[in-house]
């Protein structure tokens, strides 16, 4: 997929995307978050003191995969490998809920106006991204 098109297919997607973060043993720890696109960040609402953020904070390399269809002939997605960090500061925090508000198409008079107590977001500038789409019939794979 084109650059406009994993854009388009990112944000047309129905918010829930696969977060994958390192654990301390090395294995990998995948996750469904729901997310939203600022910019080309990926960001995610988590619970702060979690094993994710706990990954994100020992290691910042993360993946996030997004992926639809049902067969081989529509299955098409994205994935994103990048360097992630965890966002506290509470204007920043206030800052994405406000973004992450207007993504769902909430009205902005009920917009937040102070950060979720106990709510963080990982933030993930992706540095490499995979797509594929096999109902293209030049479609690439991953």
């Amino acid at each position: 997929m084109s650059d406009e098109q994993i854009a388009a297919y990112v944000d047309s997607r129905p918010s829930w995307a696969v977060l994958s973060t390192i654990e301390t043993d090395g294995f990998p720890h995948s996750v469904p978050l729901g997310y939203f696109r600022l910019g080309r960040d990926i960001v995610m609402g988590v619970r702060d003191g979690t094993r994710k953020v706990a990954n994100v904070e020992a290691n910042p390399n993360v993946s996030v995969m997004l992926e639809d269809g049902s067969t081989m002939a529509d299955i098409r997605g994205v994935m994103f490998q990048g360097h992630a960090r965890i966002v506290r500061e509470p204007e920043e925090a206030l800052q994405l809920a406000r973004e992450g508000a207007r993504a769902r198409g909430v009205p902005e008079p009920e917009w937040p106006t102070e950060p979720r107590p106990g709510a963080a977001y990982i933030r993930m500038t992706p540095v490499k991204t995979l797509s594929w789409d096999y109902s293209s019939p030049t479609a690439d794979e991953a």
